[in-house]
């Protein structure tokens, strides 16, 4: 069988990829991940390992002697006060790249970088043409310059995921679905924008695609991930919705906006709230990502989105 090492196996993305895979049953897996696992089942492939420790993931990843690794790890949160918080970006990426060189029978790795690599809204001109808004995608940037600067002798590519959602999921795409759910959405007005989301599955079926694809395809280039027709979010949120039989008010733009100040104003104070003009910027501004390149490789998304929301509203009950 041949072996895989996943970091950041025990986060939303790599959760669903090590369920996938385990069911295969086609490969030896390797997690390494400072948290445990999600799903216990998962927990004899995990070896707890922090990134920034060059030898402790040099010994681990050398014993393992993997075939194809899947970068994920990484801290996504946006509360980071300085740059080095996100060490475990940067730092742990270095390392990796180090360790990697010592591994005789490597054939691929795929490195996970960030949408906000650029402001939701940039359109890059090219994958140099970086425009972080949050120390987050500084280092995510930062990240992508230490890949491409080492540039490996292996195969290797680089993920840019967009909004991905689904089962397992986090802040703030869970949120989302919750407020929703909880008949707390409201539509803004006659506002509507269009964004780049992409269920989980079909992330993972575009992974694999990259895994398996031929090297001239893949070799030294940046893929964003996501479903390949725009979110117009009034109708998404319609259908969430829909899925459990109510139907969703529409108040004046004007009241988010005040929402939006309050939600500053509290933040200073230490105290949250649902709403915040950074967070209202976000939910309008449209954000569609060019997804050709990955869509050459991995034509035919597995999972409608419809079929989507039915497995995470099914999810989203199950953990109550």
């Amino acid at each position: 069988m041949e072996k895989i090492l996943i970091t950041g196996g025990s986060g939303f993305i790599g959760t669903n990829l090590i369920a996938y895979l385990l069911i295969k049953n086609t490969y030896c897996l390797l997690n390494l991940d400072r948290e445990m696992p999600k799903i216990t089942e998962h927990q004899s492939i995990w070896k707890q390992v922090d990134l920034c420790d060059k030898d402790a993931l040099k010994k681990i990843v050398i014993d393992f002697s993997p075939e194809y690794v899947i970068h994920l790890a990484a801290r996504t949160d946006l509360r980071g006060k300085e740059l080095k918080d996100y060490d475990t970006n940067m730092l742990g990426v270095s390392n990796l790249l180090d360790v990697l060189e010592l591994i005789p029978n490597l054939k691929r790795v795929i490195f996970a970088s960030s949408m906000y690599v650029c402001i939701p809204g940039y359109m890059p001109k090219s994958f140099e043409d970086y425009a972080p808004h949050t120390l987050y995608g500084e280092s995510k940037v930062e990240t992508e310059k230490r890949i491409k600067t080492k540039n490996p002798k292996y195969t290797w590519s680089i993920i840019r995921p967009t909004s991905i959602w689904g089962p397992w999921f986090g802040e703030p795409y869970d949120k989302f679905f919750r407020i929703v759910l909880n008949r707390m959405y409201f539509h803004m007005g006659k506002r509507a924008c269009e964004k780049t989301y992409g269920y989980i599955d079909n992330a993972i079926y575009q992974i694999l695609s990259i895994l398996k694809a031929p090297k001239e395809k893949v070799m030294r280039k940046v893929f964003y991930l996501g479903d390949y027709e725009a979110y117009d979010i009034t109708e998404w949120a319609n259908e969430i919705a829909t899925c459990i039989g109510i139907k969703i008010p529409r108040i004046p733009y004007f009241l988010f906006v005040l929402a939006g100040w309050l939600g500053d104003i509290l933040k200073l104070f230490g105290i949250t709230f649902p709403m915040t003009s950074f967070r209202l910027k976000n939910m309008t501004t449209d954000n569609v990502h060019n997804l050709e390149l990955i869509r050459e490789i991995a034509p035919e998304l597995p999972t409608s989105r419809q079929e989507g929301n039915k497995k995470t509203i099914e999810w989203i009950n199950s953990q109550k």
